[in-house]
């Protein structure tokens, strides 16, 4: 995995803000961030599904089961439990077919987590959502946090759209397509402005900043 130094990240702020100035009042009020790293491979892919949909807390309790009962998260593992198997550790039946299926990915040769690295980003992501369950937000996020790619930008992560919208002082969200084409001078840092963006909307949802006016 990689990993941006705070030099390199205040270097990529500098450069997007510059390209686009409406990020500027996120810039402003955002103290430095570190670029968000966790676990990766096949585990780190199913504990992304497990997660999604719900609690924090929730999530932590069922990837506590799960990764208790199977005695180590593996292809082997899951593979070795039928989907009534997999809900016992709390898992909901949707989840526990999704694991079936990035389990079968890796056994298969469709995904190979540990040489995912080697492709492209577009590459990358085409891989993970070629997997049922494994959506674009899916795929984009693991290659952001769990292989350090600075390029990856979830369009269809609500809390980015927002966080533009307030920043722009804008009346309504971009779409995800929209949003896309936005993002298009930020690259190749796009994984920092998301950065940015979401610990701009956490600093506004907590109260520790002021939104710009609206247009």
């Amino acid at each position: 995995m990689s990993r941006l130094t705070a030099e390199e990240i205040a270097a990529a702020r500098a450069l997007i803000v510059s390209r686009d100035p409406a990020l500027a009042a996120a810039d402003a009020a955002v103290p430095p961030v570190a670029w968000r790293l966790r676990p990766g491979g096949f585990a780190g892919l199913v504990k992304m599904v497990v997660e999604q949909q719900v609690s924090v807390a929730a999530a932590n309790a069922i990837w506590t089961r799960f990764e208790a009962g199977l005695g180590g998260v593996t292809p082997e593992a899951v593979l070795a439990r039928d989907v009534d198997g997999l809900k016992q550790f709390g898992l909901s039946a949707p989840k526990a077919r999704y694991a079936h299926a990035i389990a079968e990915a890796q056994r298969s040769g469709a995904v190979d987590f540990e040489h995912l690295s080697r492709l492209s980003d577009e590459e990358a992501v085409a891989r993970l959502v070629g997997i049922k369950g494994v959506g674009r937000w899916t795929a984009e996020t693991y290659l952001m946090f769990c292989e350090g790619r600075t390029d990856m930008f979830p369009a269809g992560d609500v809390a980015l759209q927002e966080a533009l919208r307030i920043t722009e002082g804008a009346p309504a969200r971009l779409t995800e397509k929209a949003l896309y084409l936005r993002a298009e001078p930020w690259k190749p840092y796009r994984g920092v402005a998301a950065h940015l963006l979401w610990a701009y909307y956490g600093m506004i949802k907590r109260g520790e900043a002021e939104p710009p006016p609206q247009i």
